[in-house]
C-alpha cells in the first residue's frame, strides 16, 4: 500500500519485519501521522515515518500500519 504524508494511520499489529523492534509493542493500536511516507524508494519494505499522538515520531514497518478513517 502506499501511504501518503499527513494521513491518519494505525499501529494495528506487531510487524513480523527484522526491524520491529520489542519497544514498538507498546504502540499496537495507537494512532498516528506519516510525516515521511519515503516514496522517493517506492520500497515496499522502506520504513514509514509516523508521529504518534503524544508518543512523538518513529518510523515503522509498513506491514503493521493501516489507514484509519477519522469521523468528524
Amino acid at each position: 500500500m502506499a501511504f501518503r504524508r499527513g494521513q491518519r494511520v494505525e499501529i494495528f499489529k506487531k510487524s513480523q519485519d527484522e526491524s520491529w523492534k520489542e519497544y514498538m509493542d507498546r504502540f499496537v493500536g495507537l494512532r498516528g501521522v506519516v510525516t515521511d511516507p519515503d516514496t522517493e524508494k517506492n520500497d515496499p519494505d522502506a520504513l514509514i515515518e509516523v508521529s504518534i499522538d503524544d508518543k512523538g515520531t518513529h518510523r515503522f514497518p509498513q506491514d503493521c500500519l493501516r489507514p484509519v478513517q477519522e469521523r468528524p
